[in-house]
C-alpha cells in the first residue's frame, strides 16, 4: 500500500503532464481562436495512458483505471476533488436518512400546520384516544392559528387599535421551543412538499361582529424564518380572520356549561316533583308544546312545527355560545306593569329571578345573562299597539330573545294579534333575529282548567299564528295552564275547601308555600310576601318564580341540545363557527317571510323594523329620530326659536313606587333597599308656552313613509293634544300638514300624521334626511310628545 507521500507525488506528475498537454495544444491553435482556450483534442478525442509506475500505484489503491478521458475545461486535481465530492455526498445521504426520525420526534403539534380538505390540521399531531381528544384537537387548532396570527401582528406593529373590541383576550402565545436549526430544516421540508419558494404573506382583514361592523386591514411584511413554515401551510382563504374567533369556547368550557345546564334542569325537576310533572308544567303549557325528546321514526307522529321551532331556539343558543366577542346573552322584555313587576320589589320580578336562576349557566360559558326589563305601568297611556313599534329602542336591537307581556291589554281588543304578528316579523329583521316568546298569566285559549278562572277565552287564531311562525321560534306560555298541568286538584280545593289560589294575596300555589330563596327567610312578613301567588292582577314572587323557572328550564334544555350539536361538529373535525358564526347567519328580507295572516302588509312586510324615539323609561336600544341642533345648517328651521325641554313625571325619585308596604317595611332600613326600585316612568319632550317655539326632529331612513306622534300622559290624549289643537302646527320637510288628513292610530294616545309615501301625501320620498317640526303658539296646556314613530 503506497504511503501518502507517494500518492501525492503521483498526483503532481499527472498534473504536470496534463499541464504540458494543454500548453502544446494551445500553441498550435489558429490565431483566430486566441480569445478561447482550446485543448489540442477539442475537435478529436485523445487517449492518455499512465506509465508503468503510475499504473502500479493505481492498482495498489484498488482503483480500476481503464482510460482517463480529460477535457480541457476541467481544472487540475480532478481526481482529488472527485474523492472529496463522493465523501461529502455519502455523509449527506446518511445524515438525511437519520433526520427523518429526528424531525418526527422534534416537531410538536404546536410547530407545524398544513391544510387538508380546506381545514387546518396539525401535521404530526398524535392520534386522539377518544371523542373528547378529537374535539380538543379541533378547538386547539383554531386557537393556535389565532396565536400565530397574533404573533405576526406583534412583529409588524401594523394593527390599528381604534376599536376596543379588537383587543379581546387572546390565547397564550405559541410555543417557541424549537431551535433555529430544526425550524430551518422544517422550512426546507415544507418547501419541497409544497413545491414553492414564495415566502411573502398576504394581507389580512380582521372583522368585528356587532350591529356596526368595523373592518380593519393590516399588511404583513415578509415573515421571519421562524414563522414562514406556518404561513406556507395556510391557504389564502384562511388569511381573513374574524375577531370573534379565538377558540375560547373550548371543550373544557363546553363541559362546564353542560354540567351547569344539567344541574339546573335536575334541580328544577326535583323541585317540581319529577321529570314528567316538570315537562307537563313548563313545556306543555305553551301554544305549541316543546319537545326535546328523541324524535320518533314514525313519520305519522312527527310534528314538523315542533321540530323547526326547537331548532330555532337551539340555533339561537349555539350562535351565542360559539361567538367569542358576544359576552352577553340578552333577553329583552316589553310589556305592561306585569313585566315591570309592580306590586313587588323589582328584585322579585321574573326577569331578576331568571337572571339569578339561569345566569350561572351562562357564567359557566364565560358569558353573562342580561334580562332587559322595559315593562311599564299603565299610567303613561301606552299599550301593545304603539310599543311594538319601539322594539329597537325599548330593548336592545341585539337581543337574542324577545319577551312580550302586554296580554292584559289584549283582552277584548281585536287588533291584539295584529301587533303580535308584526312584532314577530319585525324581530326577524334585527341583527340576531330573536324568537318572540309571550308570557300570559291566563290559561291557554279555549282550554280552561281552573273553575274559578273565567279568563280562558282568548282567540283560537293564536294557535294558528304559533304554528305559522314556528320556524321563527314564536310561541306563548300560559302561566295558569302550567299550574293546572302539574296535577294539583284546584277544582276540589275551590269547590270543597273554598280555596282560590289565584285570589289576591293568597300564599302558596298548591305545590309550594314560598320561593326557594325565601325558604330560609327569618322575617315572617318578608317570608309571607315571598309566598304570594297573585298580588291582584299582578303575579307575586311565587308566581314570578314559576315563570322564571319555566323560561330557564326551556332555555337550559335548548342549550343542552346546542352543546351536543357543537360537540358533534368538533368530533367530526369541523369548526362550529362554520355552522353557527353570527356572520354567517342568513340575512332576512321581507320577501323571506310568509304572507302575513292578520297584520297590515304595508307595515309588517318590510326590510327594517320601525324606528322610534321614546322619552319614557327605561329604554335600552337605538333612538330612531333625533332632535336636530337648532344651528345645524341642514335644519330647515334654522334661526327659529327651538326650545322644547325634556320632562319626567318624577317617579324616578320614588324608591317605593310600585312596592308593597310589607316589602317597604322590610327593606326601608337595609343597605340593599335599592333592589326594590322599579325603573319605569313617564317622560316626554315638552312645551309649556309659545316661548318654547318649535322642536325639529331629524328622521331616520324611511321605507314606508309612516309618521306617528304619541302624547303624554293618558290613554286618549291624542285627540285633544294633537288632532283638535288649533295652537300647534306640524310640518314635514317644511310643508304644513293638514290636520284633517290625520287619524287617531294605533291607539288613543297617538296620531298618525302620514300613512305612507305617495303623490297624495305630503310624505314625498327624498334622497336626504326628512324633518318633522312641531310648533306651539298660544297654548294653554302643555304639549308633550312621548314617542315619534317612523317606518
Amino acid at each position: 500500500m503506497p504511503d501518502a507521500s507517494a500518492l501525492e507525488e503521483f498526483g503532481l506528475e499527472v498534473e504536470h503532464e496534463n499541464h504540458a498537454l494543454v500548453t502544446n495544444s494551445g500553441s498550435s491553435a489558429s490565431s483566430t481562436n486566441n480569445n478561447h482556450q482550446f485543448a489540442s483534442f477539442s475537435n478529436k478525442k485523445r487517449t492518455i495512458s499512465p506509465s508503468k509506475e503510475q499504473r502500479s500505484l493505481l492498482e495498489s489503491t484498488n482503483v480500476k483505471y481503464t482510460k482517463l478521458r480529460m477535457n480541457a475545461t476541467q481544472r487540475p486535481g480532478v481526481l482529488k476533488w472527485s474523492f472529496l465530492v463522493i465523501i461529502v455526498a455519502v455523509i449527506i445521504v446518511f445524515f438525511n436518512i437519520g433526520q427523518e426520525e429526528i424531525i418526527d420526534e422534534a416537531i410538536t403539534a404546536e410547530d407545524t400546520e398544513a391544510k387538508l380538505n380546506d381545514k387546518t390540521y396539525h401535521l404530526l399531531r398524535p392520534k386522539a384516544k377518544d371523542q373528547e381528544d378529537v374535539a380538543s384537537v379541533v378547538v386547539d387548532d383554531k386557537r393556535e392559528k389565532e396565536e400565530e396570527q397574533e404573533e405576526v401582528v406583534e412583529v409588524n406593529h401594523e394593527q390599528k387599535d381604534n376599536n376596543e373590541s379588537l383587543t379581546q383576550t387572546q390565547p397564550a402565545e405559541a410555543d417557541d421551543s424549537i431551535d433555529n436549526s430544526e425550524t430551518k430544516e422544517n422550512e426546507e421540508e415544507t418547501a419541497t412538499a409544497e413545491d414553492t419558494t414564495e415566502e411573502e404573506a398576504t394581507d389580512e382583514t380582521l372583522e368585528q361582529s356587532a350591529p356596526d361592523v368595523d373592518e380593519q386591514e393590516m399588511s404583513q411584511e415578509e415573515e421571519p424564518a421562524a414563522s414562514s413554515v406556518v404561513q406556507s401551510a395556510l391557504d389564502e382563504d384562511e388569511q381573513e380572520i374574524s375577531q370573534d374567533v379565538d377558540g375560547s369556547f373550548t371543550i373544557e368550557r363546553l363541559k362546564a356549561t353542560r354540567e351547569a345546564a344539567q344541574n339546573l334542569i335536575s334541580m328544577l325537576e326535583q323541585y317540581y316533583n319529577g321529570v314528567e310533572q316538570s315537562k307537563n308544567m313548563m313545556l306543555d303549557s305553551w301554544l305549541v308544546p316543546w319537545n326535546f325528546d328523541k324524535q320518533t321514526n314514525d313519520t305519522e307522529k312527527i310534528d314538523t312545527d315542533k321540530i323547526v321551532m326547537k331548532d330555532k331556539i337551539v340555533d339561537t343558543m349555539a350562535r351565542a355560545l360559539v361567538t367569542n366577542d358576544q359576552k352577553e346573552f340578552i333577553i329583552g322584555t316589553i310589556g305592561s306593569s306585569v313585566a315591570a313587576g309592580h306590586d313587588n320589589c323589582n328584585f322579585d320580578s321574573y326577569e331578576r329571578q331568571m337572571e339569578r336562576t339561569f345566569g350561572p349557566v351562562w357564567e359557566a360559558a364565560g358569558m353573562k345573562l342580561v334580562c332587559e326589563n322595559a315593562g311599564e305601568g299603565g299610567g303613561c297611556g301606552d299599550d301593545f299597539a304603539n310599543q311594538v313599534f319601539c322594539i329597537k329602542q325599548n330593548v336592545s336591537p341585539n337581543i337574542d330573545i324577545a319577551h312580550y307581556t302586554w296580554t292584559y291589554f289584549e283582552v277584548g281588543n281585536e287588533h291584539a294579534l295584529e301587533a303580535r304578528e308584526s312584532l314577530v316579523r319585525w324581530a326577524q329583521m334585527l341583527p340576531r333575529q330573536p324568537p318572540v316568546h309571550v308570557f300570559n298569566t291566563f290559561e291557554l285559549p279555549g282550554k280552561p282548567h281552573l273553575p274559578a278562572d273565567t279568563d280562558a277565552g282568548g282567540s283560537l287564531m293564536e294557535y294558528t299564528l304559533a304554528r305559522y311562525y314556528a320556524k321563527y321560534g314564536y310561541n306563548a306560555f300560559y302561566m295558569r295552564s302550567g299550574y293546572a298541568k302539574g296535577g294539583y286538584d284546584y277544582t276540589t280545593a275551590f269547590k270543597e275547601n273554598e280555596v282560590n289560589h289565584f285570589e289576591a294575596n293568597h300564599v302558596g300555589d298548591g305545590y309550594h308555600t314560598v320561593t326557594r330563596y325565601g325558604e330560609n327567610e327569618e322575617d315572617p312578613n318578608r317570608k309571607s310576601s315571598l309566598g304570594v301567588l297573585m298580588r291582584n292582577w299582578h303575579p307575586g314572587p311565587l308566581a314570578f318564580q314559576f315563570v322564571a323557572d319555566t323560561f330557564s328550564y326551556l332555555y337550559a334544555m335548548a342549550m343542552l341540545e346546542a352543546l351536543d350539536r357543537i360537540e358533534d361538529e368538533m368530533n367530526n373535525g369541523k369548526d362550529p363557527l362554520d355552522t353557527w358564526s353570527t356572520k354567517k347567519r342568513k340575512i332576512m328580507l321581507k320577501t323571506s317571510l310568509p304572507e302575513p295572516k292578520v297584520c297590515d302588509p304595508l307595515y309588517c312586510t318590510v326590510d327594517e323594523a320601525p324606528g322610534c324615539i321614546n322619552y319614557e323609561r327605561p329604554t335600552y336600544g337605538w333612538w330612531g329620530a333625533k332632535v336636530e341642533d337648532p344651528n345645524d345648517n341642514f335644519n330647515p328651521h334654522k334661526g327659529e326659536v327651538q326650545n322644547w325641554e325634556p320632562w319626567l313625571d318624577g317617579q324616578e325619585k320614588d324608591l317605593w313606587h310600585g312596592v308593597p308596604k310589607q316589602d317597604q317595611a322590610f327593606f326601608e332600613d337595609r343597605d340593599d333597599k335599592e333592589v326594590c326600585r322599579h325603573l319605569d316612568g313617564c317622560g316626554a319632550i315638552s312645551a309649556t308656552s309659545q316661548d318654547n317655539g318649535s322642536v325639529v326632529f331629524r328622521l331616520p331612513k324611511q321605507e314606508v313613509g309612516l309618521v306617528v306622534l304619541c302624547g303624554c300622559c293618558g290613554k286618549d290624549i291624542a285627540t285633544e293634544m294633537f288632532l283638535n289643537n288649533p295652537d300647534i302646527e306640524i310640518r314635514y320637510n317644511s310643508q304644513l300638514l293638514d290636520p284633517t288628513t290625520w287619524d287617531i292610530w294605533p291607539n288613543g294616545k297617538c296620531v298618525r300624521l302620514l300613512k305612507k309615501f305617495g303623490a297624495a301625501s305630503a310624505a314625498a320620498a327624498t334622497t336626504g334626511h326628512n324633518y318633522l317640526s312641531v310648533k306651539v303658539q298660544n297654548i294653554t296646556e302643555p304639549v308633550r310628545i312621548s314617542h315619534l314613530i317612523t317606518l
